[in-house]
């Protein structure tokens, strides 16, 4: 994806969504009205961190490039150059693929 002009702030991360599959295990075709957002995807921008009690910045563990699991109702929906994306906070991902 092309780099945008967007940089979060603070623990929050950008999220591009991955494509679900067209197709079960089983051969049927799913349609669009009845696919479920995949709660899975990548992470292309993230904020410098948070401060600590003393002032200290933390760093964010996720980095651009990580392939993560998230919450189905987690973050806040978006479209920037034209690109359905998500804006969580780093506490919303589950974890890490890969």
């Amino acid at each position: 994806m092309a780099s945008t002009n967007f940089r979060p702030l603070h623990d929050r991360v950008v999220v591009k969504r991955v494509e679900s599959e067209e197709k079960t295990k089983g051969g049927i075709i799913i349609p669009d009205t009845a696919k479920e957002k995949p709660a899975e995807g990548e992470i292309i921008a993230v904020g410098p961190g948070v401060r600590d009690d003393k002032g200290a910045l933390v760093a964010l563990d996720v980095k651009v490039g990580d392939r993560v699991l998230f919450g189905k109702w987690s973050g806040t929906e978006v479209k920037l150059d034209g690109v359905d994306l998500l804006i969580m906070k780093e506490a919303d991902i589950m974890g890490v693929i890969g």
